[in-house]
């Protein structure tokens, strides 16, 4: 059952996100509580349904995600013998 609001990866993102990404925040959002709707879709490449969400949150997921993503510098630390 589709839900008003709610939107899928593939329209959040523009293309389609995956198995693994679709797990990973279909899990994100199930920790967070967030509403989840769902829809089917039938095209030459998929059958089936997708899950939607608030736009909001895939907006917070993936600055999120892009922010763990990025390790944080150790600057110009060398190891220096006596």
């Amino acid at each position: 059952m589709e839900e008003a609001g709610l939107i899928s990866l593939y329209d959040y993102l523009g293309y389609a996100a995956g198995s693994e990404l679709g797990k990973e925040v279909a899990t994100a959002a199930t920790k967070a509580k967030e509403k989840i709707g769902k829809r089917f879709v039938t095209n030459t490449r998929y059958k089936g349904e997708v899950m939607l969400y608030r736009r909001e949150f895939l907006k917070e997921y993936f600055q999120m995600k892009q922010k763990s993503e990025i390790e944080p510098s150790l600057g110009d630390r060398q190891s220096y013998q006596l």
